[in-house]
């Protein structure tokens, strides 16, 4: 599996637009699930991982023109750009599937 973690930084007023956002996505092929945090200690701060099968599902996402525009609506609701972190995942818990 492979996938990223990002930071963001939200406008304070466009949390319900972000949740909307994330409704009309679609899962890309061989994307497994999101995840996204908010902080307790600044809930502008929000978390995001997205885990998929592999790299090159990930990539293949990651390159796409669909993805591109996801990423333009995601960026227009957030205070600065994204921090990623990309990576393998090498454990997980529990060990019987896929995080869910």
């Amino acid at each position: 599996m492979y996938g990223t973690i990002a930071k963001i930084n939200i406008h304070p007023n466009k949390l319900d637009e972000l949740q909307e956002l994330a409704q009309r996505m679609d899962a890309a092929p061989g994307h497994l699930v999101r995840y996204v945090y908010r902080m307790d200690a600044n809930p502008s701060e929000l978390w995001l991982i997205a885990i998929f099968e592999s790299r090159e599902a990930y990539w293949k996402n990651a390159d796409s023109p669909e993805q591109h525009q996801r990423y333009l609506e995601l960026r227009a609701l957030l205070s600065s750009d994204p921090e990623w972190h990309d990576g393998e995942i090498i454990d997980f818990w529990p060990q019987d599937g896929a995080p869910a």
